[in-house]
This record gives structure tokens, C-alpha cells and sequence, in this order.
């Protein structure tokens, strides 16, 4: 143990005193998930929170390059390491107290209170705070315990069943948390089915128009579990539709405060809307189309008299993320509060969310509560970590499936998207670029922002190089410079080696 203790520790305080502080820390982030669950309240949350907000820009930009999807496990470990350091900190301090007073009851009591203080501060939830606080007490109590018998061996076996009660602790808190909640998993796995008659009708509608295409790729309407899902934090809002208002603020005439029953008494629209990740690899499937439902936001933003000397918005949500928008481009999106036919997702931004029209994914507010208008521009949260996703989406065609047909033939297939400025041809070359082949594409979905199947099949004699790129509907060809994703998304046709000895018969 000494081996392992730091030298510092081991001189102030015991081996067995400092396991049973790990422990004690352990175990109190574990209470806290016991009563709060994977949640806001939970007191790792908070922390994670805060990991994100003062990461510097350039390691996120490395991240989401080099690492992708996994990089938020890095910080919500980190996360997780500091708030069992705190905790650990506090057992500390509980057993000094003990050991100076002779008081293992005192030091436990002292422990307890200052975790409870801690984690209340930390989460505001004063009572959901006692599910730190009660583990932490307990631990260094028994910790600081006088010994009755040759303290090598008694140390040993009492961090021996502790160690052990620590572990079912965990198990138990998981256990009772999936209890409480009737089961953690998230509401992006329950199988969703339109509530609408209307929207079930149109999804079906729009499946027809799917292209009969051999390959496993989305069709035109993505599932719940098939959408892509991005945020800035590990831990998601929980409103409720009674909760959430959305403020306009700042220069306007006049301020209000909307409701969500006052948005459902507004004109209400069922939309097709492509979204697409800036931070997606050029051939990412971060690119996803739902049916949205909510009301144009134009109206709102009339009644409010916009009076800003900039012409432009800061659009906020309840997990601090906040994005600037011209105020024209923003006249043009939309407050959407079901996706599918069914009430947005807690993953999606529920209760509402905003959507605006041809601009990367990050620009389109998960959980939005308020709308300030502004007298001079400012950076978004993006921004200010050196990205520039505000504007427009780059015109792409993804290739996302090769597949050998029955007949001999290769099927090549994907989606391509140019937000308002619409597909008109995806274009294939199968001998790296020298001629080109329109493919076929699906019929174009109702709505100004949206992505297109498109599918192309050859007779492969030999390795082929297959390239493709899309046209938009203004007759711009998609760039063919490669960039990464950083610092406006990324560029360039998309390419793959195929070799007919590469398909099994």
C-alpha cells in the first residue's frame, strides 16, 4: 500500500485511513446516483458541466477531430474523478477530526455534514444531497473506528468488507435508481410510433419514395435510434411542458415570455428537415431527416419588435449552450415540439426545440429558453472554440453502401444534401474521376431542406475506384478540395476502392 499511497498522505495519515477515504468517496458518488439517477442532480453532472465550459477550444477541436464520438468519455471520467476526489477530501478531514478528538462518531458526523454541504452546493438539491452524504458519513466513521486488535490484521479485513460493501453499495445504487426511475435507459430506445394519424400516413407516404436499394442505408425518414445525437454536455435537461417557457429579451419593444400551451394555440406545421453535423467526418453519418411539427417563429419575432442595431439574435438553451443567428436567417426557423409524430425526446431537446433552415445541425437549439436580441454581434459557444458552423451546410453526397447483386452487377448508394439550396444530380465515376454517370435519386421529400437517396449500378470488371459528388439545385458542383471538419465542416468528393473478389458469392 505504501507503494501505491502517496508519500505526503502516508505521512499524515494511516494506509487503512486512506482506503477507507477512497471508499467513502466511492461510495458517496454512488449514493448520489442512487437517489438522483443519471441526471442533472446526480452530483457528477454539475462537474461535467463545468469540465466542458472550461476546456480550452483548441483541445475540443482536437477531440472531435482525432477522437469522435468517444471523446465525451473522457471528460465525463474526468468528471467522475473529481467528484470522488471531493468527496475523498472530505472523508480526510472527518478522520482527522476523529483521530484529534478521539471521536470516531464526531469525525463521521463532520464528514457527513461537509459532503451534504458540498454536494448541495454542487447540485442545489439539498436533499437529494443526502444520498452523498449518507455513505460518506458511515465510511468514515467505521474508518476511524479504534482498534481492538493488532491493527495490521483488523485493518486489513475491516478494508476488506468495506471494499466489499463498497461494491454492493454500487450495485445496490444501480439497482434502486432503476427502481425509482422504472428503468434508465434512454427514451431514444422505446419503440416510437406517430401518435399522429396524420404524420403516420405521411411517413408512410414518404417511404414509398424510398429507392429500392440492396445496401443497409437510412431511408428517408430516420428512426429515433437512427438520428444522429450531439451535445456539449453528458447530461441532458429534464423539462417538462409545464416548465419550459421561452423568453425574448434584450432589443425589443417589448419583452415576452411564451409558453408551451401558448405555442400550441399558434399555427401548426409538419416539416421535413435534413440535419447534419459540422463536426461529421466528409463521409460521417452524422446526417439524419425527420417529420418535425411546432410553428413558424416569424410570428413571435413580429410581435416583439426586434430593435436590434446588428440585425441579429443570441439564441440560449437550458444546458448553456447558445449560438448567434442574423436575425433574417432566424425569421425562417421553426419551434418544433414533436419529431415523428411523437413529443420530442429528452435526447432531441424536449419540450422544444428550434430549427433553422439549410444551417449546420449545431445551429439548430436543443431545449431553447430564451431569444436575446442583440445591439452587436457576438461569438456562439462554437465560436468561441474556433469553429464557424453558423453558416450554410456544404453541399455533399455521402457514399454509405456497396453491395454485389444478384445479377452481377455493384450497387453503389448514400444520401447527399445541400440544405435550401436543394439536390438536383449526384454524379458517379467508377474510374476515379476521368467520366461521370448521373445516378438515380429518390423523388424530392416535401420541404426546402432536405437530402435525397441516390443509387447507381455498373458491371465491376476489375478494381474500380468510385467516386461521387452531388450538384446542387443552383448548378454549384460540390468542392472538390478535401478539408477536415475543422473549422467550417468538411469538403471534398467522396471516394472508395471496390473489387468484385472483394464480395462473397
Amino acid at each position: 500500500m505504501k507503494d501505491i499511497v502517496p508519500r505526503a498522505l502516508s505521512e499524515e495519515f494511516s494506509q487503512a485511513e486512506v482506503v477507507f477515504a477512497v471508499l467513502a468517496g466511492i461510495v458517496g458518488v454512488a449514493g448520489s446516483y442512487a437517489v438522483a439517477g443519471y441526471t442533472r442532480q446526480f452530483i457528477v453532472a454539475p462537474i461535467d458541466a463545468m469540465v466542458v465550459r472550461l476546456t480550452p477550444g483548441e483541445i475540443v477541436a482536437f477531440m472531435i477531430q482525432n477522437v469522435g464520438e468517444q471523446g465525451h468519455l473522457i471528460h465525463i471520467i474526468i468528471s467522475f474523478g473529481i467528484a470522488m476526489a471531493i468527496l475523498v477530501a472530505v472523508a480526510l478531514v472527518g478522520l482527522v477530526i476523529a483521530r484529534r478528538l478521539d471521536r470516531p462518531v464526531a469525525g463521521g458526523f463532520l464528514a457527513g455534514i461537509l459532503s451534504w454541504g458540498v454536494t448541495a452546493a454542487i447540485t442545489t438539491e439539498p436533499a437529494l444531497a443526502i444520498g452523498a452524504a449518507g455513505p460518506v458519513m458511515v465510511f468514515t466513521a467505521v474508518g476511524a473506528a479504534p482498534l481492538s486488535e493488532p491493527e495490521h490484521d483488523l485493518s486489513r479485513r475491516r478494508a476488506l468488507v468495506s471494499g466489499a460493501g463498497a461494491l454492493s453499495f454500487i450495485g445496490l445504487s444501480v439497482g434502486v435508481d432503476r427502481l425509482i426511475t422504472g428503468n434508465n435507459d434512454s427514451d431514444d430506445n422505446e419503440d416510437r410510433q406517430p401518435a399522429n394519424e396524420e404524420i403516420a400516413a405521411l411517413m408512410n407516404e414518404v417511404d414509398e419514395q424510398s429507392l429500392d436499394i440492396a445496401g443497409d442505408i437510412p431511408g428517408l425518414v430516420s428512426t429515433f435510434e437512427e438520428f444522429y445525437n450531439v451535445d456539449i454536455a453528458e447530461f441532458d435537461p429534464d423539462l417538462s411542458v409545464e416548465d419550459w417557457s421561452l423568453t425574448f429579451t434584450g432589443e425589443v419593444g417589448e419583452e415576452r415570455e411564451v409558453t408551451f400551451e401558448d405555442l400550441q394555440e399558434l399555427p401548426t406545421e409538419h416539416r421535413f428537415v435534413t440535419l447534419r453535423c459540422v463536426g461529421e467526418d466528409l463521409n460521417g453519418q452524422k446526417l439524419d431527416t425527420a417529420v418535425w411539427t411546432g410553428t413558424p417563429i416569424k410570428p413571435l419575432l413580429e410581435e416583439v419588435d426586434p430593435r436590434s442595431e446588428c440585425e441579429c439574435a443570441m439564441l440560449r438553451a437550458e444546458d448553456d449552450y447558445f449560438v448567434e443567428f442574423p436575425i433574417d436567417a432566424l425569421e425562417d426557423g421553426f419551434l418544433a415540439w414533436e419529431m415523428n409524430g411523437q413529443a420530442l425526446p429528452q435526447s432531441h431537446g424536449h419540450p422544444v426545440r428550434v430549427l433553422i433552415p439549410g444551417h449546420w445541425g449545431e445551429t439548430n437549439v436543443k431545449w431553447l429558453s430564451k431569444i436575446e436580441l442583440l445591439n452587436e454581434e457576438m461569438d456562439g459557444y462554437w465560436e468561441q472554440r474556433g469553429w464557424h458552423g453558423t453558416g450554410p451546410v456544404n453541399t455533399v453526397a455521402k457514399l454509405w453502401s456497396d453491395t454485389m447483386l444478384e445479377n452481377g452487377n455493384l450497387e453503389v448508394a448514400g444520401h447527399a444534401y445541400a440544405g435550401t439550396r436543394k439536390i438536383d444530380r449526384v454524379s458517379v465515376s467508377t474510374d476515379g474521376g476521368d467520366t461521370w454517370t448521373d445516378a438515380e435519386l429518390s423523388d424530392p421529400l416535401p420541404g426546402e431542406d432536405v437530402w435525397r437517396q441516390w443509387r447507381y449500378e455498373f458491371e465491376p470488371d476489375e478494381s474500380h475506384e468510385v467516386v461521387v459528388r452531388a450538384i446542387d439545385g443552383e448548378g454549384n458542383l460540390q468542392t472538390e478540395e478535401e478539408s477536415s471538419s475543422f473549422p467550417r465542416g468538411a469538403s471534398g468528393w467522396v471516394s472508395k476502392s471496390v473489387n468484385p473478389m472483394d464480395y462473397s458469392s
